[in-house]
C-alpha cells in the first residue's frame, strides 16, 4: 500500500508541477514539486523498512538454526 501512495504522490505532484508551469502559477508548481519529494521519501522509507525486515528475518533464521544444532 505504501508503494501505491508513493507512486500516487509522485504522479499527482508531477501533474501539479506541470499545470503550474503551463499556467505560470509558481505556487502550484512548488506544491507539485513538494508532493513529488514526499512521494520519493515514502518510497525510500518503504524500501528501508523492507531491507530492515529482511535483515531481521535473516538473523532470526540463523538463531533458530543454531538452536536446532
Amino acid at each position: 500500500m505504501a508503494d501505491f501512495d508513493a507512486a500516487k504522490d509522485k504522479v499527482s505532484g508531477k501533474v501539479k508541477e506541470t499545470a503550474g508551469k503551463v499556467t505560470g502559477d509558481e505556487s502550484t508548481e512548488a506544491k507539485g514539486k513538494t508532493e513529488q519529494m514526499v512521494g520519493e521519501a515514502k518510497e525510500k522509507l518503504s524500501d528501508a523498512k523492507d531491507k530492515i525486515a529482511e535483515k531481521f528475518n535473516d538473523v532470526v533464521d540463523k538463531v533458530k538454526e543454531k538452536k536446532e544444532d
